[in-house]
């Protein structure tokens, strides 16, 4: 036998696992405006592979480019209770499309080892969730709430309605709606446990409004003033919308309880699960205004919309999207006073979307990616803040980021002043030491106010943009603006849609934040 034939053999086995073989594709958890896109695949060691994607509206027949997949290789979580797996595929969303609506989406996998494959998929985004102009409207009080019938909206009268427990579920179509034109109906708290096809829309509520194991319930524009807002612990919610709410909380603005260990509690709208829209809505006043589950108290948690909120006075994290598997979307929302912008401790492989919301005053990091959080898509951001202006300080690498086309502004600190034992960084434009061998981290705008600028990047300590090994294409910019002189303080959400360059307003109009009507 020829010696050298084992080693061509293993040579050729080794080569053989860089090549794709294409699995199943699915479109779990469609929300009202996004899609999300799984390709299961074995190989591409080399990840090298890539997925074209084409969208079009069923029964047209031009197709328009969408956003390729990610390539999200297998992995596991490290350092969380329990430890979570996720599989090696390729990932990713189409946005912003129609409600209600049915699409065609085209995927082309290509891999230069071999492996390529076309497919086809059909997908239709859920309806928005409104009452049809035909329901049965029926005027009510306290002893009707569980006589109501699906397809009907009872009109709740003005008075106290105490603690409520709902047990009844509407249909497909056909919701059960409680509702106070008024805002006068109150209640002390609210469950909706296990309740399908519900809405509440207007009524105030001194408590919690509990979500647990619900399916396709809506809160809307509701008042709910409690030191726990919105709950959902497991099995969570699923498909749910939560819009056009004021939630406000107990806690006060005060430096000596911010931060994870920070005598602050209770938080504005708690979940987990999977499928659910966060938007529209004005919540203050909490740790975490609004938060995923976290650990064992994690069940899936994909496909997650968190839009056009306005949060302020987070003590802990204003959005925290921990856990998050894949898919998750926390875009267009706008964050003032609060001790981190968005956590993402850990992401679950992701890709989960971090896009164009606007930060101001945040006290110790915009975008908190600890845990060894894997899959974060940082991308048309803007942060204007006291200290670093992109800082993450962790010495846990974080990996498979994507950070480009944002602006980071950020300057000299108030000098010697800590807040719940952290300090906002020492003014630097970006200080992000445990950047992942697989993260790519280019194409961003930095302004440092008061100081010299300097950043720094894994070991690279760098004076001027662009840069070599990261940011090539970064750039030092001026602003119009001031930092915040006294994080302390709190502040009004300033205007900052003239800062266009790079962040969240870079080519589009200026969203609504915070709720409609």
């Amino acid at each position: 036998m020829n010696k050298a034939l084992p080693f061509l053999l293993l040579v050729t086995k080794l080569a053989a696992s860089d090549t794709t073989t294409p699995g199943e594709v699915t479109t779990p958890f469609p929300t009202i405006n996004h899609l999300a896109v799984e390709w299961q695949i074995e190989g591409d060691d080399d990840l090298d592979a890539t997925c074209e994607v084409k969208v079009r509206k069923e029964g047209e027949t031009a197709w328009r480019d969408a956003e390729p997949l990610r390539r999200v290789p297998a992995g596991k979580s490290q350092k969380t209770s329990p430890i979570f797996t996720w599989t090696n595929r390729l990932s990713g969303s189409v946005f912003d499309l129609e409600a209600g609506t049915s699409y065609e989406i085209e995927l082309k996998l290509s891999d230069p080892d071999g492996g390529s494959a076309t497919k086809i998929v059909n997908c239709s985004t859920r309806p928005e969730p409104i009452v049809k102009a035909d329901a049965v409207l029926k005027n009510g009080s306290k002893a009707d709430l569980n006589a109501v019938k699906p397809g009907e909206v009872l009109l709740l009268a003005d008075g106290d309605y105490g603690a409520a427990t709902f047990n009844r579920d509407g249909e497909p179509g056909r919701p059960i709606v409680y509702r106070s034109t008024s805002g006068k109906a109150v209640f002390s708290e609210i469950s909706l446990t296990n309740r399908k096809w519900v809405y509440l829309e207007g009524v105030t509520v001194n408590g919690p409004v509990r979500l647990n194991g619900s399916e396709h319930c809506v809160v809307r524009r509701c008042r709910i003033n409690a030191q726990f807002g919105v709950k959902a612990y497991k099995p969570g919610m699923v498909n749910c919308c939560i819009e056009d709410n004021v939630i406000t909380g107990i806690r006060e603005w005060k430096p000596e309880i911010m931060g994870a260990g920070g005598d602050n509690e209770g938080e504005g709208i708690q979940f987990t699960g999977s499928g659910n829209v966060i938007r529209h809505n004005r919540v203050s006043g909490f740790r975490d205004c609004i938060s995923h589950m976290e650990d064992d108290g994690a069940a899936p948690q994909m496909c997650n919309d968190i839009l056009n909120n306005d949060v302020s006075a987070g003590l802990d994290d204003g959005i925290e999207a921990d856990f998050a598997l894949n898919n998750c979307r926390v875009m267009r929302n706008r964050l003032t006073n609060c001790f981190v912008g968005i956590s993402s401790q850990p992401g679950l492989g992701g890709p989960n979307y971090f896009r164009r919301n606007v930060m101001f005053n945040i006290i110790l990091e915009p975008f908190k990616l600890h845990r060894f959080s894997q899959g974060d898509v940082i991308q048309h951001n803007t942060v204007v803040k006291a200290g670093d202006g992109l800082g993450i300080h962790t010495s846990e690498p974080f990996d498979h980021a994507v950070i480009t086309h944002n602006l980071f502004i950020g300057g000299k600190p108030p000098e010697g002043v800590k807040y719940g034992g952290y300090g906002p960084g020492r003014g630097r434009a970006v200080d992000a030491q445990s950047l992942g061998d697989h993260c790519v981290i280019d194409h961003n705008a930095y302004a440092v106010l008061g100081m010299p600028f300097e950043g720094k990047i894994r070991s690279w300590t760098f004076q001027k943009l662009p840069g070599t090994d990261f940011e090539k294409h970064g750039r030092e910019v001026q602003v119009p603006v001031s930092l915040p002189e006294d994080p302390a303080k709190l502040y009004e959400a300033p205007d900052l849609s003239a800062l266009t360059e790079a962040g969240a307003y870079a080519g589009e109009k200026v969203p609504v934040y915070g709720p409609k009507s």
